[in-house]
């Protein structure tokens, strides 16, 4: 027997059919016009990531119309008054490895929707949103921001697609800036890469780079240098001369001890490695040598080193000029210049010749 649909059923299924076909079509992986684009830049060694979609400007006039000035009903979704994409299509994302400071406000580490309040006053609000997965700022909600700062937009030349770019780049910040038509929106991100740093040292030396000793040579001497613990920093040296299976005493190892200890202000233990030093120290190690006595006013030791460079290598030219300097230094002119002369006797490099004549010459003698 032949079985009818009834039409209510009929119209389910071809709605199921129809919703079934726009799903799969949704899915499909076409072109843009505006093209998602990412880009990334390491501060320390945390890499912030920004993806976004590249709309031009296409003769159009960007803002106060395609961009309207302050928050605005876009008339879909589910917000009544929504800031801009900073964008286009999905939500522009932000993410951040770690905590950083945004205009020198805290920012937990995370990703965000980043979102843009465009005034006509040449002024601009940066929104961070806990929600990065909305599309576009359609479902805007200001309870989900994490953080808001203000800033001043700058007039650019013009940028005919929307880019975002990382400027000033330093050793612990960055400027973030959408550049776009005449308009730059930049924010500073800060972090605080040394402590980032020897957190990561700290998890490190817990696996397998901790299994060998030039590991712990690293460690010590970047916590020395940065500010770190140095206590700690010391307790790393120590593991690195001595009493694990991967332990060497070496000239490096020592050299970084006595640091350690002339930042401690421990000088008489700083001294009482020196000799020990010079017995593994190769030419350039013990001129290092030289130069550290001389900035901790041990000038007669300082001397000692570097006289006994020249002895070693009576063909080098920068251990002469490595004396003449200490001679220099100490205030004793005769035999400054007799070294530094003896340095540019023996057909110097290119650096040690320049200096040996710069320090000829604030003696006054004159080639």
């Amino acid at each position: 027997m032949k079985r009818i649909l009834r039409k209510p059923f009929v119209q389910l299924i071809l709605g199921t059919i129809f919703l079934y076909g726009a799903t799969l079509n949704a899915q499909l992986n076409l072109p843009q016009g505006s093209q998602m684009a990412k880009v990334t830049q390491r501060i320390g060694i945390s890499d912030i990531a920004i993806t976004y979609s590249r709309p031009s400007v296409n003769n159009r006039q960007i803002w106060g119309q395609l961009v309207p000035y302050g928050m605005n009903n876009l008339g879909f979704g589910t917000a009544t008054s929504s800031p801009w994409r900073a964008g286009a299509n999905e939500n522009t994302v932000i993410e951040f490895p770690v905590d950083v400071k945004v205009e020198g406000k805290d920012l937990k580490a995370g990703k965000y929707g980043l979102h843009m309040v465009i005034n006509e006053n040449n002024t601009a609000s940066i929104i961070f949103s806990n929600n990065h997965t909305a599309w576009g700022s359609y479902f805007y909600d200001q309870s989900e921001d994490e953080l808001r700062v203000e800033v001043q937009t700058k007039e650019i030349p013009h940028t005919e697609q929307l880019t975002y770019v990382f400027n000033e780049v330093g050793a612990s910040s960055a400027i973030v800036a959408l550049n776009w038509e005449k308009k730059q929106i930049p924010f500073t991100v800060e972090m605080d890469v040394p402590n980032i740093v020897l957190a990561d040292i700290r998890k490190k030396l817990q696996d397998a780079p901790g299994f060998n000793r030039q590991t712990w040579e690293q460690a010590a001497s970047y916590s020395l240098n940065n500010g770190g613990d140095l206590n700690e920093a010391m307790g790393w040296i120590e593991n690195a001369i001595a009493g694990q299976f991967y332990s060497q005493k070496t000239f490096a190892n020592l050299a970084i001890k006595s640091q350690i200890f002339q930042k401690m202000n421990r000088k008489e233990d700083a001294l009482s490695l020196v000799d020990e030093m010079a017995t593994m120290a190769n030419t350039n190690q013990l001129n290092a040598i030289g130069y550290q006595l001389l900035g901790m006013g041990e000038y007669d030791k300082a001397i000692k080193y570097f006289k006994l460079n020249v002895k070693n290598n009576p063909q080098n030219a920068n251990v002469f000029d490595s004396l003449g300097e200490a001679y220099k230094t100490i205030g004793d002119k005769k035999n400054a210049i007799k070294n530094l002369k003896k340095a540019l006797s023996l057909n110097p490099g290119p650096g040690v010749k320049a200096n040996s004549e710069k320090l000829l010459a604030e003696l006054g003698v004159t080639n």
